[in-house]
């Protein structure tokens, strides 16, 4: 972030400034970041409180002062005055911006700011190009793909991990300055006009499409729900904005009518998309290899994929096009595009761990960010390829949010393991029980235990059901704790709770992922 003065920091939010000064004096800090978590506040940061769910931001505004934080956005002054005075900060001594609502003055921060950057690109002959991606499958692995592809070529700005709703994508906005060329934001949705609000925040220039599955579908109520929300990000282009769509779903390809200018096709079956993928094949470590034809290549060009899996065939396309759709040449487009990488936890991270204490180890492929049944699919389609001849084993946890299909996206989940050659299956979670039903009349394996916790426990036991030498995949929905089993066993062994504080900062800090993968 650039560095604002106090006072302009409270106009673009929408603040009155409560305290010591107007903002205006040689004495007013300004402000040079942005957090939301107290324990990362600093000199020159201003703290957003907000209101948790396991805790209220406003009574860490004393924590944020004594760490030298320049001022507080807060909605309850009296709360954050107590928080002062509990620390031993004397409550007229720090700036407080009041506003009705933090998280939605958060966004109109985080509008202007991005409006005053693009106007100053403009003004130096230069643009700040921004890009965005949604879709129920691949939009953390796509946002980390494209980075790369544009951080190639000037610099760039994305979010870590998935920072995708109404705090996360104003944080990741926040941190572009004069010299950012490109930012690349990640849109997630658990109901109509989340989008739409982001979109607002960060109007684009280019916005890709992926799969239109089975994410959250309590909060849509059907996937014709799913794909009307999901288009909402390419209303939110700007008039000369171009739409990257998925041609081989046909919901994501319908939305092609809403585009207001360019629209740039992808297909990873062959199909006579804009970018398309020929002659694929997977091969060591389920990578996959292809043919790419894009627009500004005279002849294909091979390219084989760093990350596993060949559903990142769909990802790796979709980012070819946003960073093309930003003005990348395809060339250099196929030059990198074989090099980028996963870079967020959790998502399809193949690790050879230790087992307890002694010499033998497992293959942990950890795809335990979240879940739901597309997500499922691909990974439990990319288990053979990755195992090879070791033990499949597979730890499920029950998947979130699916509302009415859950019972039998569940019981798939099972059918899908089996198919995958299961050998032992631990399923995580009342939820999870269809999926244990389901593998173990498929003839696998199962152990069912009531929570994250208790799969811990038996992990540590001595009747630890793993063996030297297994692969195991972990796969779940973030709340339902499968990431908690992947932790414990990339350290070989179970850590202090406090590595749980690693992954979960304070509630307002954890921009939760609103759309899986």
């Amino acid at each position: 972030m650039i560095t604002r003065p106090l006072h302009q920091v409270a106009s673009l939010a929408g603040a009155a400034i409560v305290g010591p000064r107007d903002g205006t004096g040689p004495d007013a800090a300004p402000v040079s970041g942005v957090v939301t978590d107290s324990r990362r506040a600093g000199p020159g940061s201003l703290f957003v409180a907000i209101a948790g769910e396991r805790t209220d931001g406003h009574a860490h505004v004393g924590q944020a002062a004594r760490a030298g934080a320049a001022a507080a956005l807060v909605a309850d002054p009296a709360a954050a005055r107590s928080s002062l005075v509990a620390v031993g900060v004397e409550p007229d001594s720090f700036p407080l911006l009041v506003v009705p609502d933090t998280v939605g003055a958060l966004g109109e921060l985080a509008r202007g700011h991005l409006a005053d950057l693009r106007g100053r690109a403009r003004a130096r002959g230069d643009v700040l190009t921004v890009v965005a991606v949604t879709g129920s499958v691949g939009k953390t692995t796509t946002k980390d793909l494209t980075r790369q592809l544009l951080a190639a070529q000037s610099p760039t700005v994305a979010p870590a991990a998935s920072f995708n709703n109404e705090i996360g994508l104003p944080l990741t906005v926040l941190e572009t300055d004069e010299s950012t060329r490109y930012l690349v934001l990640e849109m997630g949705a658990s109901g109509p006009g989340h989008i739409a609000y982001l979109t607002r925040i960060a109007p684009l220039d280019a916005a890709a499409v992926l799969v239109i599955g089975h994410a959250h579908m309590g909060g849509f109520g059907s996937i014709d729900g799913v794909a009307a929300a999901k288009s909402e990000i390419i209303a939110g282009l700007v008039p000369t904005g171009t739409a990257v769509l998925n041609a081989d779903d046909e919901r994501a390809l319908a939305m092609s009518s809403l585009a207001p200018a360019d629209v740039l096709t992808f297909s990873a079956t062959g199909g006579g998309a804009d970018l398309r993928a020929t002659d694929v094949r997977v091969g060591d470590g389920a990578r996959a290899s292809f043919n790419l034809h894009a627009p500004g290549l005279a002849d294909s060009r091979r390219v084989r994929l760093a990350l596993p899996g060949a559903h990142n065939v769909v990802n790796a396309l979709a980012a070819a096009g946003l960073a093309m759709a930003a003005g990348v040449p395809a060339r250099a487009v196929a030059t990198v595009l074989g090099d980028v990488r996963i870079e967020s936890p959790h998502r399809m991270e193949v690790h050879e761990v230790a087992l307890g204490d002694g010499p033998g180890g497992v293959l942990l492929i950890d795809d335990s960010y979240n879940a739901n049944i597309d997500s499922m699919s691909a990974s439990l389609a990319s288990l053979p390829a990755l195992a090879g001849d070791r033990r499949r084993v597979v730890v499920i946890s029950e998947m979130l949010e699916l509302g009415e299909s859950s019972v039998a996206d569940h019981a798939r989940t099972g059918e899908l393991a089996a198919r995958a050659g299961t050998a032992l299956l631990i399923a995580i979670g009342s939820g999870a029980a269809p999926t244990a039903r389901t593998a173990a009349r498929a003839g696998v394996e199962t152990i069912e235990v009531a929570d994250a916790e208790a799969a811990l426990a038996l992990l540590d036991s001595p009747d630890s059901p793993l063996r030297d030498a297994d692969a195991v995949l972990v796969k779940g929905s973030h709340d339902s704790g499968a990431w908690r089993v992947a932790d414990r066993l990339r350290v070989g062994r179970r850590g202090p709770e406090g590595s749980r504080e690693t992954r979960e900062p304070e509630e307002p800090e954890k921009a939760k992922e609103m759309d899986p993968r």
